[in-house]
C-alpha cells in the first residue's frame, strides 16, 4: 500500500528532487608521466600500457622482450586527470560522492586540485564525498604511484622481520616485494606469465548525487530451510539517509514465475543504515534448482526489489536469483584415515571436472565480454563442469560470474593471496577485510560460486618452509598466518556469507588443518582435503607417481602454443627451440628442458635439419606430451572415485593446472592466448566425458575401468580392439555382454593379461600393435573412443608416415573435413593456423581410413581460406 501524499509531505517537508543522479566519468582523459615529458590521451577504462599502445607510442608490449624493455612503465609515476562538466545542476543535491569500482592501484586523488583521499587496494571500490567541493565545471586528478617502488617502500619499512618472499626467481624477469601491494600478484611476474604492473583505473567511476536517501549495495543469497522444508532469500541492502528526518516506506519484492511477491515496511534513521529481508518461498510452488554442466539445468528466475520511500524515492533493482545448494562433505571413510572431501550440489555427490582459471591479459581493459564468453563455453565444450579462480590474480569481473552461472560452471573461488607470507599490521589487515567485505556481497548472489578459499599454496608453503625460515621464527609466521587468513578473513567470510563453505587455504588438509592451529604439519596429505602435484622427472605414463588424494585441485605438464600463436608476437631469429626467444619466453625454470625430458622418454625428438620446421614439430612433440601426460593423470583420478586401496582413494575432484594463458608463452594452459585449444584441451574434451572407458596396465594385466557422471545406471557394451600399427584393419575385436555401470561410480569392466591379448589377436607384440575401445549400447556410440599403448611410441613397430588427405565442404555455419589416411596414425592434427575456431575433434588416434571431423569458426571465414590454412600433422611427419 502507498503512503498517502499528505503523510509523504509531512515527512519531507518542502522535499528536495528525490533519488540518485548518475553521471559516468568513463571515456578519454589525459595521462601525464611523473616529470610531464610525457602527455598523451588515455581511455578509462584503461591502464597506462594500454594508452601508450593505442596511441602507437609503444609497440604491442607482448611483442618479442617488451615485457624486459618497457620495465620504465611500471617504474614511472603517472598522473591521470580530466575536466568535466556536470550534466545537471549540482545544487540541487544534498550529497555528492565520487566513486570508483576499481583503481590499480596507489593513488592520491585530488578533486579541484583539493586532496579528498587516497587509494592503494585494486580489489575494492572507493566512494569519496565531494559534496563541498564540487562545482558545475571540475577537474579530477589521480597522481599515481609506481606499485613497484610503493611495495619496495612498505616492505622496507616493515623492519621488525622480513616477509618472504622478496623477489621472484630470475628467470621470471619480474619485480620484488609483490605481498606488500594489495594487486594482482601475478603482475610482478609468474612462471607462466610476464611482469605488467599496471597503472590505471580499472573499473568504472562516475559521480553520484543524491537527496534524501542512496542504496549504497544490494545483495542476496538463497538458503533452503531444512526444518520448513523450503527456500527463503536473504536480501541485504544499505544506505546512506541524508535526510535530517526519518525515511519510512515499504518494500516491495517480486519473483513472478514462482507466484511470489512479498511487501515489507521499511524505516531509515539518519546515517548509514542496513536493512535485511527474508522472503519465504511459498513450499507448495516448485522450485527448479540450478545445476553444474551435465548435471541438470541452470534455472534462474527473475526478481525485483521496489522501494518505495519518503519524498518519493523510488528505487529498483533487478536480479537474477538461482536456487541450489552446496555441502563440502568432510566425513569417516569405510576402509581408509582421514576424511573424505567432495562436494554435494542440491544434496547430490558432484565430481568436479575442471581447470584453474587465471587472468586472460595482463591488462583488463583487453577483456572483453567476448572474450570471457569464448574461454567459458570452451569450458563447457570439454565437458567441464568447474574452474578454480586461483588466488595470484583478479577476482573477476561480473561478467565472469554471470558466465559461469548461465553455462553451469562451478567456481571455487580464491581470495588474491598466493605463494607468499603477508604483513598482518593493521592498515594492511583492515584495508583487505574492506577488500573481502566487498567481494563477498559482490559475487555471492552466483550460484556457480561454491567455496571460498583463503589463499594459494600458502599454508604449504609454511609448513614445508619453502623460504627457508629459521624454526625459532616459525611461530610468528603462523601467527601471522592466523591472523590473516583466521582472524581476519574467515571472520569475514562468516559475517557476510554462511550460504557456502570456507577453507583457508588450497591445498589444505580442511578439518585436519583447523585441527592442528589452522596450519597441518603435511598439508600435501592423501587422506585429507585437496592436494596440488607436479613431477616433471618421473614417467608420466605410469599411474603410480600420482596422489591417490580425495580431491586434487592442480596438477599439470607444459607445452608451448602453437606456432601460429608465437608468430604474433616474435620474428625469424626466434623461431628455434633454443633461441633467446624461447628461453626468454620460458619463465619456470628448467622448463624447456623437461619438456624434452618428458617428451624423449617415449617420442623420438624432431630430427629436422630445417631449424624453423625443428621448431615446428618441437611444438607439436609438447603439445602431444602434455595431452597425454595429463590424460594419463586425470584418468586415474577419474577412475579413483569409488574405491580405496591402501586407506586411498575416494577421489572427487579434478582441476588441472591451468586453463588459459595470459601471453604468448609456454605454460601449463590448455587454451592458448586469445582462446586457440591446444592439443589437451582436445584430450580434456575426451576425457572428461559423462561416460568413459578408461584403460591402464597393472602388473602385466590390461583392465578397461568404466567412469560414469550420471545419475542413473545405464547398460552399455565395451568393445575392445587391437590393430597393429601397419594395418587399418583390426587385428581382433571383442564386446563384452551387456555391463550395468552405476550412477556416479567407477568400477573395472575389463581384464586380461597382456599376454593373452597378444596372443588372441594374431601373435600381435606390443611394439606392434595399439588397443582402443569404447562404449555403445544398440550400436550407438555413448564414449569417446580411447586408447592404451602398449609400448612408448619411439619403440612402434610398423608405424609408418601416413599421407592423410582432407576434403573440406560448408555445412551452413560449420565446415566439414573429410580426412582420408594410407595408414594408422597417431596424434592426427589438424591446424588452419590463425583462423579463429575449433575442431569437432583434434590430436586423436586415427585406426580408421576415413573420419570426418567439424571446425567451428568464431569469425566469418570460407572453404578457399581453410584449405589455404590447412596443415594436417601425425607423429611419424617428423622423423
Amino acid at each position: 500500500m502507498r503512503l498517502p501524499l499528505l503523510l509523504l509531505l509531512a515527512l519531507c517537508g518542502a522535499r528536495p528532487t528525490a533519488g540518485t543522479r548518475s553521471f559516468s566519468l568513463r571515456g578519454l582523459w589525459t595521462l601525464r608521466s611523473g616529470n610531464g615529458s610525457l602527455e598523451l590521451r588515455a581511455r578509462v577504462p584503461g591502464c597506462v600500457h594500454s594508452a601508450l599502445f593505442q596511441q602507437g607510442l609503444i609497440q604491442d608490449p607482448y611483442y618479442g622482450f617488451n615485457d624486459v624493455n618497457y620495465r620504465w612503465i611500471s617504474l614511472d609515476n603517472w598522473i591521470y586527470r580530466k575536466e568535466f562538466k556536470i550534466p545537471f545542476d549540482i545544487s540541487k543535491w544534498q550529497k555528492v560522492n565520487l566513486v570508483f569500482e576499481g583503481v590499480d592501484t596507489v593513488t592520491e586523488v585530488l578533486l579541484n586540485n583539493v586532496i579528498i583521499g587516497k587509494t592503494d587496494n585494486m580489489f575494492r571500490s572507493y566512494s569519496f564525498d565531494v559534496t563541498d567541493l564540487v562545482r558545475d565545471s571540475n577537474s579530477l586528478e589521480l597522481r599515481f604511484r609506481s606499485a613497484v617502488r610503493y611495495a619496495a617502500g612498505q616492505s622496507r619499512a616493515h623492519s621488525r622481520y622480513q616477509v618472504p618472499p622478496n623477489c621472484p626467481p630470475a628467470v621470471q624477469n619480474g619485480e620484488c616485494h609483490v605481498n606488500f601491494v594489495r594487486k594482482a600478484q601475478c603482475s610482478f611476474s609468474w612462471d607462466w606469465g610476464p611482469s605488467f604492473p599496471t597503472q590505471g583505473i580499472w573499473k568504472d567511476v562516475r559521480i553520484e548525487a543524491y537527496n534524501i536517501c542512496h542504496l549504497n549495495y544490494f545483495t542476496f543469497s538463497p538458503v533452503y530451510d531444512n526444518g520448513a522444508q523450503e527456500w527463503n532469500i536473504e536480501i541485504k541492502t544499505s544506505f546512506d539517509v541524508v535526510s535530517s528526518k526519518p525515511v519510512g516506506g515499504h518494500v516491495i519484492v517480486a519473483i513472478p514465475k514462482l507466484q511470489t511477491q512479498h511487501t515489507y515496511s521499511v524505516g531509515l534513521q539518519p546515517g548509514e543504515r542496513i536493512v535485511e529481508l527474508l522472503v519465504k518461498i511459498n513450499k507448495n510452488i516448485t522450485v527448479e534448482t540450478w545445476w553444474p554442466h551435465g548435471h541438470g539445468n541452470q534455472t534462474g528466475y527473475n526478481m525485483t526489489v521496489l522501494f518505495e520511500l519518503s519524498g518519493g524515492v523510488r528505487i529498483e533493482k533487478s536480479a537474477k536469483v538461482y536456487f541450489r545448494t552446496v555441502e563440502l562433505v568432510e566425513e569417516p571413510i569405510r576402509g581408509s584415515p582421514g576424511l573424505s572431501f567432495y562436494f554435494k550440489i542440491n544434496g547430490y555427490p558432484i565430481f568436479l571436472k575442471g581447470s584453474n582459471w587465471i587472468p586472460a591479459d595482463s591488462f583488463q581493459d583487453r577483456v572483453t565480454p567476448d572474450l570471457l564468453r569464448l574461454l567459458l563455453q570452451s569450458v563447457v565444450d570439454a565437458n567441464m563442469n568447474a574452474l578454480r579462480v586461483w588466488g595470484g590474480g583478479i577476482y573477476e569481473q561480473d561478467e565472469f560470474y554471470e558466465l559461469c552461472d548461465e553455462l553451469g560452471i562451478m567456481v571455487w573461488q580464491d581470495f588474491m593471496f598466493a605463494c607468499a607470507l603477508y604483513p598482518t599490521d593493521p592498515g594492511f589487515l583492515e584495508s583487505v577485510r574492506v577488500e573481502v567485505a566487498h567481494q563477498i556481497r559482490r559475487l555471492k548472489p552466483h550460484p556457480s560460486v561454491i567455496i571460498w578459499s583463503g589463499n594459494n599454496e600458502n599454508e604449504a608453503a609454511l609448513m614445508t618452509n619453502w623460504y627457508a625460515i629459521d624454526p625459532r621464527d616459525l611461530q610468528t609466521y603462523i601467527d601471522d598466518y592466523v591472523t590473516l587468513y583466521v582472524k581476519n578473513i574467515r571472520e569475514a567470510v562468516l559475517a557476510g556469507d554462511k550460504s557456502r563453505p570456507f577453507i583457508t587455504s588450497s591445498p589444505t588438509n580442511g578439518v585436519e588443518s583447523i585441527a592442528e592451529g589452522w596450519v597441518s604439519t603435511n598439508p600435501y596429505s592423501t587422506h585429507f582435503g585437496d592436494v596440488h602435484f607436479y613431477d616433471y622427472a618421473s614417467d608420466c605414463w605410469d599411474w603410480r607417481i600420482f596422489p591417490k588424494a580425495r580431491f586434487i585441485s592442480e596438477y599439470g605438464y607444459q607445452s608451448w602454443p602453437s606456432f601460429s600463436t608465437l608468430e604474433q608476437v616474435s620474428s625469424k631469429n626466434d623461431w628455434s627451440y633454443d633461441s633467446n626467444f624461447s628461453l626468454h619466453r620460458q619463465h619456470h625454470s628448467g622448463g624447456n628442458s623437461e619438456m624434452l625430458h618428458q617428451a624423449q622418454l617415449h617420442f623420438k625428438l624432431p630430427q629436422s635439419p630445417d631449424p624453423v620446421r625443428a621448431f615446428k614439430d618441437t611444438i607439436y612433440l609438447t603439445q602431444v606430451m602434455q595431452a597425454q601426460c595429463v590424460k594419463t593423470e586425470t584418468e586415474f583420478y577419474r577412475r579413483s572415485r569409488s574405491e580405496i586401496v591402501r586407506g586411498e582413494g575416494h577421489t572427487m575432484g579434478a582441476l588441472y593446472w591451468q586453463l588459459n594463458d595470459i601471453w604468448q608463452a609456454p605454460s601449463w594452459a590448455s587454451l592458448e592466448y586469445g582462446g586457440k585449444w591446444k592439443m589437451l584441451h582436445y584430450f580434456a574434451r575426451r576425457f572428461f566425458a559423462p561416460l568413459l572407458p578408461v584403460g591402464f596396465e597393472d602388473q602385466n594385466v590390461f583392465y578397461v575401468s568404466g567412469v560414469s557422471d550420471l545419475h542413473s545406471d545405464c547398460r552399455v557394451t565395451l568393445t575392445v580392439r587391437v590393430h597393429a600399427w601397419s594395418s587399418l584393419k583390426p587385428l581382433c575385436s571383442r564386446a563384452t555382454e551387456r555391463l550395468v555401470m552405476g550412477a556416479g561410480k567407477a568400477a573395472v569392466l575389463y581384464r586380461e593379461p597382456v599376454p593373452a591379448l597378444l596372443r588372441r589377436c594374431g601373435g600381435c607384440t606390443r611394439g606392434g600393435c595399439v588397443v582402443s575401445f569404447f562404449l555403445s549400447a544398440d550400436g550407438g556410440l555413448l564414449s569417446p573412443v580411447n586408447y592404451h599403448f602398449l609400448s612408448s611410441l619411439k619403440e612402434a613397430v610398423g608405424l609408418r608416415k601416413a599421407r592423410i588427405t582432407a576434403v573440406i565442404s560448408q555445412q551452413a555455419d560449420t565446415f566439414a573435413f573429410d580426412l582420408e589416411t594410407s595408414a594408422v596414425a597417431p596424434f592426427v592434427w589438424l591446424d588452419v593456423g590463425g583462423i579463429p575456431g575449433r575442431f569437432s575433434d583434434n590430436g586423436f588416434l586415427m585406426t580408421e581410413k576415413t573420419r570426418r571431423v567439424l571446425f567451428h569458426p568464431w569469425k566469418r571465414t570460407s572453404k578457399s581460406e581453410l584449405e589455404r590454412s590447412l596443415q594436417v600433422t601425425s607423429l611419424a611427419d617428423m622423423y
